[in-house]
């Protein structure tokens, strides 16, 4: 679970080098540095189980979203331009999102939280895919599969975990480690999430 996050390192530091040489945008500069912090972060916690390193795994994904939806919604906008009143908003809820959860330390209300961005991401992006820019459909839907599958995984390990964890004892060490079905959420949302970046 720890090595697993390196999809969410590598890819977005070579993102943000091309993104650079490109002369392209700092808001997308942003994204992949936000999308490797997140890997960071997770790589931390799993390393470690502690609980202020799962801080910084789980606040990141929260960041990295709202950065994900200011660049979405700021696509068809003059070049070198700031939406102030977006990024306001951005940035007091994930000011708001990181007191309450701090204080609350309730998993569900980071998902919720989280879920509520990705949701407005999804959206927004299969809107620009659908009838603004249909050329990118391919990249677009690879990316939201993509990242599904990871999640689809990811609740399977949480609601099976005990009979995986079982079942995995009985298997060989090679088999029972392509099985670690969250290793498979960190590559295939980290995957998922870098193609959203491109796309």
């Amino acid at each position: 679970n720890t090595v697993s996050n390196l999809i969410f390192i590598l890819p977005p530091i070579y993102g943000a080098i091309q993104t650079y040489k490109d002369g392209l945008e700092k808001r997308y500069l942003a994204a992949y540095f936000c999308l490797a912090a997140v890997g960071l972060g997770s790589w931390c916690f799993h390393m470690t189980l502690k609980y202020e390193m799962q801080l910084l795994d789980e606040l990141p994904m929260i960041y990295s979203c709202c950065v994900f939806v200011y660049c979405l919604y700021e696509c068809f906008k003059y070049k070198n331009t700031v939406n102030y009143p977006l990024l306001f908003l951005l940035i007091t809820y994930s000011f708001v999102v990181s007191i309450v959860y701090l204080n609350l330390k309730e998993p569900v209300f980071h998902q919720v939280m989280y879920g509520t961005l990705v949701s407005i991401i999804v959206l927004r992006s299969v809107y620009i895919v659908l009838w603004v820019y249909p050329w990118l459909r391919g990249l677009g839907y690879t990316s939201l599969t993509v990242f599904l599958m990871g999640f689809f995984l990811w609740n399977v390990d949480n609601i099976f975990c005990d009979k995986l964890r079982a079942l995995r004892e009985k298997m060989p060490p090679v088999v029972g480690a392509v099985t670690q079905f969250h290793a498979w959420w960190h590559i295939l949302t980290g995957l998922g999430s870098y193609l959203h970046i491109l796309l």
